[in-house]
């Protein structure tokens, strides 16, 4: 195991830092690949997992305004709606930063 490979164990940033620099100064025989391989594939496997949160999230409350809106504010006046407008707008937002971050990337 490389002093690189078990700073990774023992000090992440510091980790991420050391490999950052070495990029820089393409110094490539000396990266951890197989630890940034890893750190790579958890990243998209990250975005993947926040887009889909998201993405849920939205669906629900679109179903909620479609399906129960009208049914739940007859009953109760209190009940705008408001709420769920609020979380619409703030998904369908969030989701579009998510996905332009995502093209950017890919374009790179």
């Amino acid at each position: 195991m490389t002093d690189l490979a078990r700073l990774y164990q023992t000090d992440y940033a510091v980790w991420a830092q050391r490999n950052a620099e070495l990029l820089r100064e393409r110094r490539f025989e000396e990266l951890d690949i197989e630890h940034l391989l890893e750190e790579l594939s958890d990243m998209s496997k990250s975005d993947r997992r926040e887009l889909f949160s998201r993405l849920l999230v939205l669906l629900a409350h679109l179903l909620k305004w479609e399906y129960q809106y009208a049914r739940l504010s007859e009953r109760w006046r209190e009940l705008d709606g408001r709420s769920w407008r609020a979380t619409i707008v703030e998904q369908r937002e969030q989701l579009a930063g998510l996905l332009r971050q995502s093209a950017h990337k890919c374009l790179r």
